[in-house]
């Protein structure tokens, strides 16, 4: 008589690694989010006036486009350090959009919880940008400074 042991699930399940799960930077958790946030700058933008739209509109769009476009374009270079350099575009960028949101809602074009709901969402991807890094960074080979001549 075969007495095989049931078979079960393994009860201590793989450990998850989400950076082996990154293939593009359109699984970027911070690229997602960056997106999702130009889209909400062309929405809210339609509703500016109409003589905004060669300056502001423009300006504001260009720069929320810029921050996810910069993180996919790091992201497809040859060296880490082309990738955060592109990065670190993109996080001025941010910075970027914020003052325009900003001025935005000085000249009424925009309401306070749009606002605060918007810049919300930067500021959360500027965060994710500063993990994203800081955590790259620590790829980098160490560099000795020669000494210096004296």
């Amino acid at each position: 008589m075969n007495r095989e042991k049931p078979k079960t699930q393994d009860p201590t399940p793989a450990t998850h690694n989400p950076r082996a799960e990154i293939q593009s930077w359109k699984d970027l958790e911070v690229w997602k989010l960056a997106h999702i946030a130009v889209l909400r700058i062309y929405e809210i933008t339609k509703n500016f006036p109409s003589e905004e739209r060669f300056r502001l509109i423009d300006q504001l769009c260009r720069a929320a486009a810029s921050v996810p476009a910069n993180i996919a374009e790091g992201k497809g270079r040859s060296s880490l350090r082309e990738y955060l350099q592109f990065l670190s575009i993109a996080r001025g960028s941010v910075e970027e959009v914020k003052y325009f949101l900003l001025l935005a809602r000085d000249l009424k074009y925009l309401e306070q919880q749009d606002y605060d709901g918007i810049v919300d969402d930067y500021n959360r991807v500027g965060k994710m940008l500063n993990g994203l890094m800081t955590s790259l960074s620590t790829r980098l080979p160490v560099t000795r400074n020669p000494a210096p001549k004296t």
